[in-house]
């Protein structure tokens, strides 16, 4: 839990009005702050063995120690390999399971998750079956992620699209079209993040625009070798590998930037995006940005409205596509105008957590008459 590219999570939970949030947990991957937490993650001595035990099974005795003293009404577990850890402990407590299907759950291949050996994933697999059944409601993040869940088997009676929203009274949009050549990529560095055709479109561009600079921020298993390839296109100079960086920072680098980019892919394993809120951040504060037609990100920009959209692995496309943002301030203006008014009007996360909480509503009320 309180993992830096899961913001979005504690984001959701801290607008709830009518419920207020315990967040239970095996491990703690950062500072809790002033939230309830439960769980081996609420524990300064929680070990990593403790994690891996949690971990080989789902079983609600682990946590049921730590709840004693909450009254819950209902579980809403993030991502479907935690669901199906839940589904013991909803069904020992006696109430509804709500999970967000958010990406990598429902499109990363089975046989691939099986031989990772990670029992999070493994288990994912082996009782899906078992969640998709038991679970009271699957939020799927996009209509993308919805019909990948419908291809996995989830009952489409207990799907629904629920974006998650952006919290527009903290994000101001900015003036101005950003910094002249100043480019920001956000992501884990992965293969599904696509950072390969970005660094390969940035050198391309390089020869025209003197003032081109790429800042990545993220870090993940790919680091090393796309720095090298950096190197090796000869734009070492021209990019900043910055590491992960609080949320803060994070924005702070989005909101100076000529446009941010998003060059997702379809990874070798089925992993696609399901929608990407960071998208919506850049677009709240008034940031174009380019992207991918990958996965449910299509749904997050809007082609030639709120930024420019091109084919997975075209590098030719993606180059253009910058450049015309780079070339044109007063379209990189407009565009950020019409994304931040856009996610004011279908992405506030006041207006989406309003929506949440009668989803909560609704699923206690289906437990209590059946």
């Amino acid at each position: 839990m309180f993992k830096p590219s899961e913001t979005f999570i504690y984001e959701q939970a801290g607008r709830l009005a009518r419920y207020s949030p315990v967040y239970i947990g095996s491990r703690s991957f950062g500072d809790p702050g002033n939230r309830t937490v439960r769980g081996s993650a609420a524990k300064s001595d929680a070990s990593s063995l403790r994690a891996l035990s949690t971990a080989l099974l789902p079983r609600a005795r682990p946590f049921l120690p730590g709840l004693a003293q909450d009254r819950l009404s209902l579980i809403h577990c993030h991502f479907g390999v935690d669901g199906v850890y839940a589904v013991p402990l909803a069904q020992r407590l006696g109430i509804p399971l709500v999970t967000t299907l958010h990406g990598f759950d429902v499109t990363r291949m089975d046989l691939d998750c099986l031989r990772s050996g990670r029992p999070a994933l493994v288990n994912g697999v082996l009782f899906r079956k078992r969640l998709a059944a038991r679970g009271s409601m699957f939020l799927c993040v996009s209509e993308f992620i919805r019909q990948s869940a419908l291809a996995r088997g989830y009952p489409p009676d207990k799907l629904r699209v629920h974006y998650i929203g952006i919290d527009c009274e903290r994000i101001a949009p900015r003036q101005g079209p950003g910094q002249p050549g100043l480019i920001v990529h956000v992501a884990r560095l992965v293969e599904k993040k696509g950072t390969t055709y970005l660094l390969r479109a940035v050198a391309k561009l390089a020869p025209e625009f003197e003032d081109l600079r790429l800042v990545v921020i993220g870090d993940g298993p790919r680091r090393a070798d796309l720095e090298a390839q950096a190197a090796a296109f000869g734009i070492a100079g021209r990019c900043r590998f910055v590491g992960t960086l609080p949320n803060h920072e994070v924005m702070a680098w989005i909101r100076q930037a000529a446009v941010k980019v998003v060059p997702s892919i379809t990874a070798a394993d089925g992993d696609m995006e399901g929608f990407g809120i960071v998208n919506l951040e850049a677009s709240a504060q008034g940031v174009p940005v380019v992207a991918s037609e990958s996965g449910g990100i299509g749904e997050a920009i809007v082609h030639e409205q709120t930024g420019l959209l091109c084919p997975e692995r075209d590098v030719e496309a993606l180059s253009a596509s910058i450049r015309k943002l780079l070339l044109n301030p007063d379209l990189r203006t407009a565009m950020g105008l019409r994304g931040r008014a856009r996610v004011e009007q279908s992405f506030n996360i006041a207006r989406q957590t309003e929506k949440l909480e009668s989803i909560y509503d609704e699923a206690i009320d289906a437990a209590r008459l059946s």
